[in-house]
């Protein structure tokens, strides 16, 4: 039997050019300027989920320096 592979790289090639096509006519459709905003909206709102993850994943007294001797 001939079976075509699934999930190979033209195929994913094929669905990244989809992808961006789509963004292009998004793009058209609202407007450059509109979709900076959206995109700097995203990025800020991305960037304080990580910093909040990263802030309450801390152990509790990781911020104290501890001094030690050496024997």
């Amino acid at each position: 039997m001939n079976c075509r592979r699934h999930g190979s790289k033209p195929t994913l090639a094929l669905w990244m050019l989809i992808a961006i096509a789509d963004l292009a006519i998004l793009v058209a459709a609202i407007g450059a300027a509109a979709m900076l905003l959206t995109l700097a909206g995203l990025v800020v709102l991305f960037g304080a989920v990580v910093a909040a993850r990263a802030f309450l994943s801390r152990p509790v007294g990781a911020g104290k320096a501890v001094a030690r001797r050496r024997a």
